[in-house]
């Protein structure tokens, strides 16, 4: 399957070739700058705004501190009235970096890396944003507080809106069996920010220690990450299921690149992908079992945090003999 990113851009690479320089990708360079910015002070009592571009010039590197592209983008919501002059950093907008990774210092920032979030930015602020601060490659609209997707057939969906530029993310996520990449269409994929250890992933290396190159139904599955890493570990063979059709779009981009090749099959309806060890669906879970025969070493579950899963638990126990729930 060709992947190629909605902006028409190259952001998305084979996750072997991110890793080969994401150690370098953050890190500083002999000459940056460390600036001492108070996050919880007004930021126009420690800095002339006026001054900002000459004051937080990129390093010949081309890289800026964290915190110098977060005031510049403050800079500009307060320059667009979005924001007044005694806004701190804490509470100007969220910054999601990308690639994210889990890193032991503040992160220097190259261009097109971060994505920002605001539930009060507008348009004409947030391409003002894409236009002058060129670390940032996409503006989206929308409150952190609300989870992103769907959860159940019964719910509505809920999407941030993008104002301006691309909000593809990858996350680097580490596992026992190697790193994972995982990309998002951040409007359209709940925001999870990487860590050196993974409690979801530690949950399912105890289940897959249970079994040897075991069968696995990803009932729940996202952008498909704890299915990838089941097949990283060795599974004989994993079936990925989402009722939210951009979680399936975006685990069929992240199969690809992170090594598993995938065919688009339209021999059956629900069927949406395959490959050598892994099958795609998008249904409701508690419909699956009308598609699939098999009975799977476990089904994996991973709601959103709140949801009940009693429904998916009754449904996931019909085709697997244990179910883990994340």
């Amino acid at each position: 399957m060709e992947i190629k990113c909605r902006c028409g851009d190259t952001c998305i690479r084979p996750i072997s070739e991110a890793l080969k320089e994401i150690e370098l990708f953050y890190k500083p360079c002999s000459d940056c700058k460390t600036e001492k910015i108070k996050k919880f002070s007004p930021l126009a009592e420690q800095i002339n705004l006026d001054e900002i571009d000459n004051h937080f010039g990129s390093c010949k590197c081309g890289k800026r501190h964290l915190d110098v592209v977060m005031s510049h983008v403050l800079k500009v919501m307060i320059d667009k009235g979005i924001k007044d002059e005694k806004t701190n950093l804490r509470n100007a907008c969220v910054p999601l970096v990308t690639p994210g990774y889990s890193t032991n210092y503040v992160p220097y920032l190259p261009k097109d890396s971060l994505v920002i979030l605001s539930n009060e930015v507008d348009k004409g602020c947030a391409e003002a944003i894409i236009k002058e601060v060129k670390e940032v490659k996409g503006v989206l609209k929308g409150d952190i507080r609300k989870t992103v997707g769907i959860k159940d057939s019964d719910s509505n969906s809920h999407v941030y809106e993008l104002l301006a530029g691309c909000d593809l993310r990858c996350d680097l996520i580490q596992t026992p069996y190697g790193a994972l990449g995982i990309y998002k269409y951040q409007r359209e994929i709940h925001i999870e920010f990487p860590k050196e250890e993974s409690p979801k992933i530690e949950i399912l290396k105890k289940a897959l220690k249970d079994c040897n190159q075991p069968t696995v139904l990803d009932c729940t599955c996202g952008p498909g990450t704890l299915g990838i890493a089941c097949l990283k570990a060795g599974a004989q063979k994993v079936v990925f299921n989402d009722i939210w059709n951009p979680a399936i779009e975006t685990t069929l981009i992240n199969l690809e690149a992170n090594g598993f090749p995938v065919k688009l099959s339209g021999s059956e309806e629900e069927l949406i992908a395959y490959g050598g060890k892994f099958e795609v669906y998008n249904m409701d879970i508690r419909e699956l079992a009308n598609c699939l025969d098999e009975k799977f070493d476990f089904c994996v579950i991973d709601a959103f945090p709140g949801v009940d899963t009693t429904e998916f638990e009754e449904a996931a126990g019909k085709l697997g003999k244990k179910v883990v729930v994340i």
